[in-house]
């Protein structure tokens, strides 16, 4: 069973709990508060840090519109800082990005991933428990904003990789950190008996690219549910192994 709680104002509050019944019983349970972590209204920098305004505001701006859509002036405005302040940090708006991936990449770690591919959870039920999280993070970015934003790392990577291979060479590893993840889940699931001898790490590889598709597909049609309809399919990819 999977429950949501909405928000109050801009500063929302979601969790779930997850239960997994096997023959009518109850073989697990769980709560995880995400407040904060999914969209990026939170409040995690101190309003006096003026490095991380400028990096809140860019990241909320990248997300809710594009890198190209988005000038150092805007940014400087929305974050009240001045343009000077702004090149002391980041010599240009791309390495303001590289921040941001950087930065992102470090909450994605250690919020998102590392509580979907928690190890006190049975393999199988990690790859329900990551489409949960990314169907109601998405979710919520609907019911805050009324737009399914997707992921910032795809949407970036989708506007920049054909341009900068700077930033493409950091959105990669951010990918090739979550492929991993699936990757010991997968080898995981193989020696316990859980799923047939495959290919895991091309199969990592492919839940990877489903998991980012069925995102970008639930932004482009406006509605999270996409990911909680087709999200399950993950289970069900395999590469195997060439003989």
């Amino acid at each position: 069973m999977i429950g949501f709680i909405g928000r109050l104002g801009r500063d929302f509050k979601v969790v779930f709990s997850h239960e997994i019944r096997l023959g009518g019983h109850l073989a697990h349970s769980r709560r995880v508060d995400l407040t904060g972590r999914s969209c990026h209204d939170s409040g995690m920098y101190h309003a006096n840090d003026t490095r991380s305004r400028i990096l809140e505001t860019a990241r909320k701006l990248f997300h809710s519109r594009s890198y190209d859509d988005v000038g150092v002036k805007e940014i400087c405005d929305v974050a009240s800082v001045q343009k000077g302040s702004f090149y002391h940090f980041f010599p240009s708006k791309r390495d303001l990005a590289l921040a941001v991936i950087e930065d992102m990449a470090e909450e994605w770690a250690q919020g998102f991933v590392a509580e979907a591919f928690d190890r006190s959870l049975p393999p199988m039920e990690r790859l329900d428990y990551i489409i949960d999280a990314a169907y109601y993070w998405q979710k919520a970015s609907k019911d805050i904003d009324g737009r399914v934003k997707g992921c910032l790392f795809g949407n970036l990577a989708l506007e920049l990789s054909t341009r900068d291979d700077v930033l493409r060479a950091r959105l990669k590893a951010v990918f090739n950190h979550t492929r991993d993840r699936f990757h010991e889940t997968l080898d995981e699931a193989v020696k316990t008996g859980a799923l047939a001898p495959l290919d895991t790490k091309a199969t990592a590889d492919a839940m990877v690219a489903y998991l980012e598709g069925i995102i970008l597909l639930a932004k482009t049609r406006n509605d999270p549910t996409v990911i909680q309809k087709l999200g399950p399919a993950i289970k069900t990819l395999r590469i195997e192994r060439l003989q």
